[in-house]
């Protein structure tokens, strides 16, 4: 005799339900904390989503006439996220060494380089560029530096994690055989260092091309700049073809990271 087993029971329903009774109960337990009326933002949507409307169907208008001027910029953008993940790469070697517990066994050195990382890492970039374009000016440069200090900071902070993160047995070896801290951290730290610093390296990379067009709308050069002047101007329909471009060339650039990756890591 067969035996069938039972019809697998639809949990989803439960789990939808479940899932909407917390949004609905966190939007309307966080409204009035945050100054936020459900009724006259609900209505606002409803009268003005047809502006809203309008401005994607203009996008989708794509006026090709303004291709050949987003080259120069663009090509600008892709030097600066080269030039900044070049720069901060550089930096953060010695920085992850003297931020990773295997690496720096002394704790208030440690404790003072985390410490500095996590500050530079909480203010947005766009603070960064506004302030780096108010002291070096427009163009290029406050861009690459903003990118600098923000890399810095992601790529020593996931790179002394993932050190951190391992077993440390061929360190405490090196410690026992006599080794001191730099032939350690050369001989044994590094290679170790290599595969997750390539990996968010290129990681950063991807990033960067994303940042620098944005870090342009406040004048530290790239795409941004063009990006703000045809939205000031509400061409929609260029601004569409800048967006189209921008995104074939990030794609691409994953591409070219995921393979870079794939043979470095």
């Amino acid at each position: 005799m067969t035996v069938v087993p039972p019809p697998r029971p639809r949990s989803w329903p439960r789990t939808l339900a479940a899932w909407a009774v917390v949004a609905a109960v966190t939007v309307i337990a966080a409204s009035p904390l945050l100054g936020i009326d459900l009724g006259s933002g609900f209505a606002a949507i409803g009268k003005n989503w047809q502006n809203g409307v309008g401005k994607l169907l203009e996008m989708l208008r794509f006026d090709w006439r303004i291709l050949p001027r987003t080259f120069p910029p663009l090509l600008q953008t892709i030097e600066m996220a080269i030039a900044g993940t070049a720069v901060s790469a550089l930096l953060a070697i010695p920085l992850t060494l003297w931020a990773s517990r295997l690496t720096n066994p002394w704790g208030p050195g440690r404790t003072l380089v985390r410490a500095v990382l996590n500050v530079v890492r909480a203010i947005p970039d766009l603070l960064y560029a506004a302030i780096l374009v108010a002291m070096v000016g427009v163009g290029a440069l406050p861009g690459i530096l903003a990118l600098v200090l923000l890399d810095v900071a992601i790529i020593v902070k996931l790179v002394a994690e993932a050190l951190d993160a391992g077993h440390g047995g061929a360190i405490e070896a090196g410690r026992a055989a006599g080794g001191t801290q730099f032939q350690i951290n050369r001989a044994i730290a590094l290679p170790d260092l290599w595969p997750p610093f390539a990996s968010q390296t290129l990681y950063v990379l991807e990033l960067n091309v994303r940042v620098s067009a944005v870090l342009g709308l406040v004048g530290a050069g790239g795409l941004g700049l063009l990006i703000d002047e045809v939205r000031t101007y509400f061409h929609y329909d260029q601004l569409a073809v800048i967006i189209l471009e921008l995104l074939l060339v990030i794609v691409l650039i994953e591409l070219g990271s995921s393979w870079l990756r794939r043979r470095l890591v």
